[in-house]
């Protein structure tokens, strides 16, 4: 399954203008004499760099992509019956079990992304029917601070007869963050993925709760073991 999103919006540009400020002060340093140099470095990687046109995720990056991670918070999904958290009073549940991304930008060029993104869903004993729709959300955030855009996308899922695992893989494209010039980099963003979760959900994750997948069983696999053991001979 494939989703496509940009989220080339105003503000970002925006963040990248302040992004670019900040940078240029930096290099231009104390005497303020540092556009020679940039200039000839500049000059010297754009030779370098004059490789021969190929696909978006085959092109060498003018610098480091941007951060890709999913947030601990909304890493996992799982409903609870009745707020009960329990293996016996779980409903539908998820997890971003992986993510692998590539990015490709040179020049004054906007950042582009591409995400894809691996998810295990679940069937609880409180499941109700064969068939889920999830909702997941992607962001855009200036490193370490807030977010700049985001979008939610939904995720629907059908259990197989019998089964209570499924897997997905999501294809994120065409992720776009614009640049004010050449010398605002990747390492200035971060783009996170999540699961939209209610704030109990974000607090389980929190503190690290999880249950095994078999969780729901194994009490009662043991208790009959434990009675078979006991129950004299007849």
């Amino acid at each position: 399954m494939r989703r496509k999103v940009s989220l080339a919006l105003r503000a970002l540009m925006v963040a990248s203008l302040a992004a670019t400020a900040s940078i240029a002060h930096a290099q231009q340093g104390p005497g303020g004499g540092g556009d020679d140099e940039s200039a000839a470095k500049r000059k010297k990687r754009d030779a370098e760099w004059n490789q021969p046109k190929a696909p978006l995720m085959q092109l060498r990056n003018a610098g480091p992509c941007p951060f890709v991670k999913v947030l601990y918070d909304a890493s996992r999904y799982i409903e609870f019956k009745d707020g009960k958290e329990s293996a016996a009073q779980a409903g539908f549940t998820g997890e971003i079990q992986s993510l692998s991304s590539g990015c490709a930008y040179k020049g004054d060029e906007p950042i582009r992304i591409r995400i894809e993104a691996l998810f295990q869903l679940g069937r609880g004993p409180q499941a109700q029917g064969d068939k889920h729709t999830y909702r997941y959300w992607v962001a855009v955030t200036e490193r370490n601070q807030a977010v700049i855009a985001k979008e939610y996308f939904d995720l629907p899922v059908s259990f197989a007869s019998g089964q209570d695992r499924a897997y997905t893989r999501e294809t994120i494209e065409s992720i776009i963050i614009p640049r004010a010039d050449e010398k605002v980099s990747g390492g200035n963003f971060e783009v996170l993925i999540g699961f939209d979760v209610t704030p109990e959900m974000a607090a389980f994750n929190r503190d690290g709760k999880r249950f095994r997948v078999n969780a729901g069983q194994a009490a009662p696999a043991q208790q009959a073991k434990t009675q078979a053991g006991t129950t004299p001979n007849p």
